[in-house]
């Protein structure tokens, strides 16, 4: 993407995150600048299709006596705030003012900003707190005699409305089973691997694999694919030796502290994987997307965390690298039809092209649909009571588009976003994430 602003084709950039200064969070600083960029987005409005953030902004103004933006009373902004859950796609694909623009606006920034801003007053609900401590819920759900609680009450209605009633957990969102047999217990032998690896292109031909919380506490098959494809295709695969969340959830959340806690927690162990000669991979975008560009700008001068984005790698983008120098096994066993698939706004950003498009239409007799929306399921939008609605409303079109493709897959880079892709057809655990049907393309 270029800016559009009259004599540029300079490519967006951005801006180190200066959170760790006290005018981050200068209140009266931060309105300032949210007015400004509002009133540049007001002018704009072409991103009001994206998610509910621009329609409450626009809807704020157009309610408002002057009509503009400084006839909106700054204790609503967060009410913009609230429906930002930092996508990013205004930044990479509608915005003609992102930097080196003069203007300087970059939307979801100035948002995380203001989460901050808000966490650091204490503005902030218990939910919130428990939804986002991914470890913790996932660790205390995956004790097996709980599991089995918690999976059975979560799928009946008594159980949703005390849910919903206590944690404000909309009980028509779709929630994601816990398992006990996590991903790191049922692969020990793979913590701490020694393999060697073939080189090809800038991979080293062997890969670390972060688990991440969902992949390892609610769907440790897709991970258990993936392993599956990689080791099909040469590339031996390791577990690191600990693990926590790669802070992602905290920092939608606006709590920069919790989000150094991780980074404390998980980039010395990358980096001694990096050091070893692994590459990194993560089944989940917004965890690659967490290590590639987030921790990148919040810690700029930090050299382990440069060198853990410089290894860090989604696993489509991974497998075309290898194809790209010939090291990828093309001989399928069958075909895939038609599929239709939702490419995740965190994958979409990091810039990588449509690597997963590409791979599975390797596939012979294959055809590979993308569809290029937000689900607007982000992790914990979704299911809180007061976005469950507008969560659904986004994801409408996305559906609509997979039912009218009468597809033989659907499903989405993200495995939350297929789910509520799935939830929104009413087709319920219908979805393949693209590595179940490369693995599926392999016979294995």
């Amino acid at each position: 993407m270029t800016t559009t602003r009259e004599g540029s084709l300079e490519a967006p950039i951005r801006h180190p995150i200066d959170w760790k200064t006290p005018e981050f969070y200068d209140e009266d600083a931060l309105n300032a600048e949210l007015e400004r960029v509002f009133d540049i987005c007001h002018g704009c409005r072409r991103c009001v299709s994206l998610c509910r953030a621009f329609p409450t902004l626009f809807d704020l103004v157009d309610e408002s006596e002057t009509l503009e933006v400084d006839g909106v009373a700054k204790t609503d902004y967060v009410k913009v705030v609230d429906h930002c859950y930092l996508c990013d796609l205004c930044y990479m694909t509608k915005c003609p003012y992102v930097p080196p623009h003069e203007w300087n606006v970059d939307f979801p920034h100035l948002m995380l900003r203001a989460k901050a801003v808000k966490f650091h007053k204490g503005d902030v609900k218990g939910r919130d707190r428990l939804l986002t401590s991914t470890d913790w819920v996932g660790a205390l759900a995956g004790i097996p005699v709980v599991t089995g609680i918690v999976n059975r009450a979560l799928k009946t209605s008594a159980g949703r409305a005390v849910a919903e009633s206590v944690l404000q957990v909309d009980k028509r969102a779709r929630l994601p089973e816990y398992h006990s047999d996590t991903l790191r217990k049922r692969h020990p032998h793979l913590i701490g691997r020694q393999a060697q690896g073939e080189a090809a292109g800038p991979t080293t031909g062997k890969v670390a694999l972060f688990a991440t919380c969902y992949g390892n506490y609610n769907e440790p098959g897709l991970n258990e694919d993936l392993i599956a494809v990689f080791e099909h295709n040469g590339i031996p695969v390791a577990l690191a030796g600990k693990e926590r969340c790669c802070g992602m959830p905290k920092l939608e959340l606006g709590d920069l502290d919790a989000v150094d806690q991780a980074r404390q927690a998980n980039i010395p162990v990358l980096r001694q994987l990096v050091d070893e000669g692994w590459d990194i991979v993560a089944a989940v975008p917004s965890c690659v997307l967490m290590f590639k560009q987030e921790l990148p700008l919040l810690y700029p001068d930090d050299a382990d965390v440069q060198a853990v984005k410089d290894a860090m790698y989604d696993p489509f983008e991974y497998l075309m690298l290898r194809h790209k120098h010939g090291k990828l096994n093309t001989t399928f066993a069958k075909s895939l039809g038609r599929v239709v698939y939702q490419a995740s706004c965190h994958q979409r950003v990091q810039n990588i092209g449509q690597k997963t498009r590409d791979v599975l239409a390797l596939v012979p007799e294959t055809t590979v649909e993308t569809i290029e929306r937000c689900s607007g399921h982000d992790g914990t939008y979704a299911v809180k009571q007061e976005f469950h609605a507008a969560a659904m409303k986004i994801v409408r079109p996305v559906a609509n588009r997979v039912k009218q493709a009468q597809a033989d897959h659907f499903g989405s880079d993200c495995p939350m976003a297929g789910a509520h892709i799935a939830h929104a057809l009413e087709r319920e655990d219908q979805q393949q994430h693209p590595m179940t049907l490369l693995r599926l393309a392999y016979g294995l």
